[in-house]
């Protein structure tokens, strides 16, 4: 029996690359797709320049460096520069038809955006989750701008991961993410501990285990719980891709120079076939 590559184990098999799933969408064209993920990803980094140069039209600097101490802003740093490269590669799919940045960068490529894209549709529900769920004090706020920036950063958040769950032909996640996603959390676990000895602050209040530990069991536990709490996340968002998969039928709208266009009946969506591995090919006419 044919043993899988490492590359197959995170979803890089070379037998997939024609289907475009990271470039192409069911529902919008590649054109469009490539423009709203641009729109994002350029709302998303306004975000931060303006909420930077609000810290630092207040008197607050020192929170534009604190601000790499939060998971909250490095998973939207994650998402910001996710959608802006899945911008480029859909944007240079629908002029040529093909994957031209990936088809000329190492494999392992591929292997690594798809683990980022693991990151975009699981961490952003987790960043959501625990802030709205734990670190929020109602009432809401009276104040127009702390309340435009935590609904951007603590609830579009998750609209943008849902959105890049519904939209694309992208395959379910490959199961190798599971302990990618436990590691990185694990060394963020490492910087906010290494924050509270150089910067003399904790990030998130349920990290401090008290002066003199009391709260340490307190603290496991939450640990332990966003732990379950992601695992769940990804099981989530994989049966929703794979739900996706199945009730839009392998449909893929392809770019108007894609070689497989010609094959397709329908004006550019072509119908696939799933296996059991829920891969989508292209039917040959």
């Amino acid at each position: 029996m044919r043993r899988p590559s490492c590359l197959s184990l995170f979803g890089a098999e070379p037998n997939t690359d024609a289907l475009h799933r990271f470039e192409t969408s069911w529902l919008l064209s590649p054109t469009i797709l490539a423009g709203l993920r641009g729109l994002i990803a350029l709302y998303i980094f306004t975000t931060i320049i303006v909420i930077w140069a609000w810290y630092g039209t207040h008197d607050d600097r020192i929170a534009i460096g604190q601000s790499f101490s939060y998971f909250t802003w490095l998973t939207y740093w994650g998402l910001g520069f996710y959608h802006l490269f899945a911008a480029i590669h859909t944007a240079c799919y629908a002029r040529t038809g093909r994957s031209v940045l990936f088809d000329r960068w190492p494999r392992a490529c591929r292997a690594l955006h798809g683990l980022l894209y693991a990151t975009i549709t699981t961490f952003p529900f987790l960043v959501t989750i625990v802030f709205w769920g734990i670190l929020f004090k109602p009432p809401f706020y009276k104040e127009t701008f702390p309340g435009w920036s935590n609904i951007s950063q603590h609830g579009l958040n998750s609209l943008y991961a849902l959105l890049e769950i519904i939209l694309p032909t992208t395959a379910p996640h490959p199961w190798m993410a599971i302990p990618v996603l436990i590691l990185l959390l694990a060394f963020y676990l490492c910087v906010a501990y290494i924050t509270v000895h150089t910067e003399g602050f904790y990030t998130y209040s349920f990290l401090d285990p008290g002066s003199h530990g009391q709260k340490s069991g307190l603290v496991a536990g939450y640990c332990f719980g966003i732990l379950a709490a992601i695992i769940i996340i990804f099981l989530i968002s994989w049966s929703l891709i794979r739900l996706r998969v199945y009730l839009t039928a392998g449909k893929i709208k392809r770019a108007v120079r894609d070689p497989l266009r010609c094959q397709d009946g329908l004006g550019g969506v072509a119908t696939g076939m799933r296996d059991s591995s829920m891969e989508v090919k292209p039917t040959p006419v």
